[in-house]
């Protein structure tokens, strides 16, 4: 499971870094769970990033095929293409399956034909009632149909209820679990912080994303190396304890 920082601009990148971060997102909170940069701020950010290091772009909540292509313009801002480059796609507004599968279809092609040719990332909302969108089990089968690399569970809402508020831990394995055999990618995210790391862990995730837990005055503050490091170490003991061998001791009678 590798750990993703949500970063709003450059100044963030060196923070998100030097604390350990795997991945680097671009994004602004300002304009929602999955609000995008301007192409201004995405060209300085992309710019920031180590060489060889993973990078995500959020390109907000796209509710019409046209708007899923168009969204794609903003990639051209990265002057380079990383190692592993992403794109994020919300489906917020949108509550046909069918309108799922084809905002995902639009994204695809339009990555496709993108000169960086960017891997698309479809966003399921656990509040998805909230976001007036499909049901994360409907994004994952559109996002299987339609030649998507990865999902991730999110909350639309960031009033402070974390993922956990609205899956159990059982239902969000059962959909990692499920999009795994379907050889999707898989992140994990929404409002969650430092105390859910060994749960996340557990799910089983290739990624686990973070915004707010990075920040200093929650997701609207600013990234600090010290908490990422705080997140990086938990997620490193996470790792070890799940990768202890198990003991079983055997009573006997005397």
């Amino acid at each position: 499971m590798r750990l993703l920082v949500s970063v709003r601009s450059a100044g963030e990148v060196e923070a998100a870094v030097e604390g350990g971060a795997e991945i680097i997102d671009a994004k602004e909170p300002m304009r929602g769970s999955l609000g995008a940069v301007d192409a201004a701020e995405l060209a300085r950010i992309a710019d920031a990033v180590p060489h060889g290091m993973p990078f995500s772009i959020a390109l907000g909540d796209l509710a019409t095929p046209i708007a899923a292509a168009r969204s794609l313009d903003l990639v051209c801002s990265v002057a380079r293409r990383p190692a592993e480059l992403y794109v994020k796609v919300g489906l917020a507004g949108v509550i046909q399956p069918a309108a799922a599968r084809s905002v995902l279809e639009a994204a695809v092609s339009a990555a496709r034909r993108s000169p960086l040719e960017p891997d698309v990332v479809a966003v399921a909302y656990a509040d998805h009632g909230l976001a007036q969108a499909v049901g994360p089990e409907v994004v994952l089968d559109a996002a299987a149909e339609t030649g998507v690399r990865g999902v991730l569970l999110d909350t639309w809402s960031k009033e402070g209820r974390p993922l956990f508020a609205w899956r159990t831990w059982a239902e969000i394995r059962g959909w990692v679990d499920r999009a795994r055999s379907r050889g999707l990618l898989t992140a994990i995210a929404g409002s969650l912080s430092l105390d859910h790391m060994a749960l996340v862990r557990r799910l089983g995730p290739d990624v686990f994303g973070v915004r707010g837990a990075a920040c200093e005055g929650g997701r609207t503050g600013l990234v600090r190396a010290r908490l990422v490091q705080q997140l990086a170490e938990a997620k490193r003991q996470a790792d070890a304890a799940l990768a202890a061998p198990r003991v079983n001791f055997k009573v006997t009678s005397a």
